[in-house]
């Protein structure tokens, strides 16, 4: 009998001995309001609607896609404020630096061009955070919420052009790294474009052959994921 007891003592010392883990900064949480910088990495993507347009002068059908994995840059700040022991509200002004590569190919010739579509996206996200109660150094949480997104770097002479203004439905997750002087979060998020960012009107374009690949398309979303890494 002792031969069992034993070991069932040890194993009981050793999970009290888990649970009595000294914590990092074990009131940091109880802030009202606190704020961090955050780096980060994100993939822009453009879903385009094709409408099968046949040019009646040309008789060429062109067809769009975004083909391209582009990884890109995102820096910024947050400030957060603490609604209740489990949910916070989050700012987190943010600037995207990125692109998305678009190939158009003539469905007889099968002749191809292609366009980068750079952007510099101001971002300005409003998120509810619910995080699951502290367990000794972690704490991992869900976020939801509304992000508006401008881009300063549209242009006019391209084969498409696209709207400044953006805006996202985001969902994502993370979890809270207490260590012994910050805390360190990293977070994955996915911005699912809500709004058609297409310019159909090219009153703009010196080049008029150009016109045929911005009427070849209905609709044009963009969807981003975003890797960050907050420091607090």
């Amino acid at each position: 009998m002792s031969c069992c007891i034993f070991p069932a003592l040890l194993g009981v010392n050793a999970a009290y001995g888990q649970e009595l883990k000294l914590q990092n900064k074990p009131y940091i949480d109880l802030r009202k309001f606190h704020y961090g910088f955050m780096l980060g990495l994100h993939h822009e993507s453009l879903s385009l609607k094709n409408n099968g347009l046949i040019d009646p002068e040309t008789g060429r059908q062109w067809l769009a896609s975004n083909d391209q994995f582009s990884p890109s840059f995102t820096v910024g700040v947050l400030g957060e404020w603490r609604l209740d022991r489990y949910f916070s509200f989050r700012v987190l002004p943010t600037m995207h630096f990125g692109s998305k590569h678009v190939t158009f190919r003539d469905q007889m010739s099968d002749e191809r061009v292609y366009q980068d579509v750079k952007s510099t996206y101001i971002s300005v996200p409003f998120d509810i955070k619910f995080s699951a109660p502290r367990f000794n150094n972690y704490r991992p949480y869900f976020l939801a919420g509304i992000n508006l997104m401008y881009d300063l770097t549209t242009k006019n002479d391209q084969y498409i052009k696209l709207k400044p203004f953006n805006s996202f439905l985001e969902i994502g997750f993370g979890c809270d790294y207490y260590l012994p002087f910050f805390k360190f979060i990293p977070e994955l998020k996915f911005c699912i474009g809500l709004n058609n960012v297409l310019e159909k009107d090219r009153k703009d374009l010196q080049d008029k052959t150009k016109e045929i690949f911005t009427r070849s398309i209905d609709r044009a979303c963009t969807n981003m994921v975003v890797l960050t890494f907050y420091f607090e």
